[in-house]
Parts: structure tokens; sequence; C-alpha cells
């Protein structure tokens, strides 16, 4: 749950990003590329919003103690050569284009069930009854006429 939360709360709107790509690369799991004559080599991004960086991270270490699908992920890329940082950084790769898609599902869900005017709690009628206010008197009771009795003399206490 914290993890969730600090996804929305750092990334807030994903439709800022305009694709996935743009999504990893602001929170630095787009490999950068690393190669140097015939080595070819990609390397962790260090830049990014670090926050969204160490929740992948968790997610990924997550994964690998599990039997799932990211476990399958980073084993397929070990056996296929890969060391274990460079499995680890595809697999936080992946992880961030899955938070991005589902983060886009997740919205133009929410888009489509809104209400008129595409904003939770709208409504078609209009929440203002009269374009003038009513300026009559108050609702409350006045208080009564003033007694014309005379209060009752106090006696001395002697």
């Amino acid at each position: 749950p914290s993890g969730a939360a600090r996804l929305l709360a750092d990334v807030g709107d994903i439709r800022r990003f305009a694709d996935r790509n743009r999504f990893a690369s602001c929170n630095g799991t787009a490999p950068l590329d690393a190669s140097s004559g015939d080595q070819q080599r990609h390397r962790l991004s260090r830049a990014g919003n670090r926050r969204i960086n160490r929740t992948l991270h968790i997610m990924a270490v997550v994964q690998l103690r599990n039997r799932t699908e990211g476990r399958a992920y980073f084993d397929t890329k070990k056996a296929a050569g890969k060391t274990s940082m460079e499995a680890m950084r595809a697999l936080k790769r992946r992880l961030s284009n899955v938070v991005y898609t589902r983060m886009l599902a997740d919205q133009q869900q929410r888009r489509q069930a809104a209400d008129p005017g595409g904003h939770s709690g709208t409504t078609l009628q209009p929440s203002v009854t009269d374009l003038t206010p009513d300026i009559g008197p108050s609702d409350k009771p006045l208080p009564g006429p003033a007694t014309t009795q005379p209060k009752p003399a106090l006696r001395a206490v002697s």
C-alpha cells in the first residue's frame, strides 16, 4: 500500500507522459547506453525520480523472492547471459511498463465513469436555484413585546 501511495503521489496525472518510454526516463529505469567498442551494454540510469525508482526496486525484489512472472523473466534474462544487475535493470524497466499501463488504464476507466463534465460529483442541474438571493426577513422568531407590568420591588434584607 505504501508503494502504491508513493507512485500515485509522485506520478500524479499519468497522461503527462507521452508514452511508457518517457515514464521510464522520468523514474530512472530507462537504460543508458554504456557500450564500448564491440561490447554492447546498457546500465541503469541514476537520473529521474529516486522515490519512484526505489518503489520499483522494492517491487522487483519482492518479485524475485517469490515464484512470479517477474522471477521467471529475471531467470530468462540470466539464462540469456545477462549479469544479475543487468537482469534486475530489465525487470525494473518491465515493472515500470506494467505500472504505466495499469495507471493509464485506471485513469481512462475513471474518466469514463465520471459524471457529466468529466469531473466526479458534477451534474447537469445547476446548483443555484435563483440568480438573486432572497433578502427577506429571517426565519427566526423575533423576541416578544416588552412586558408593561412593573417588576416587584425587592425587599431590603436586614
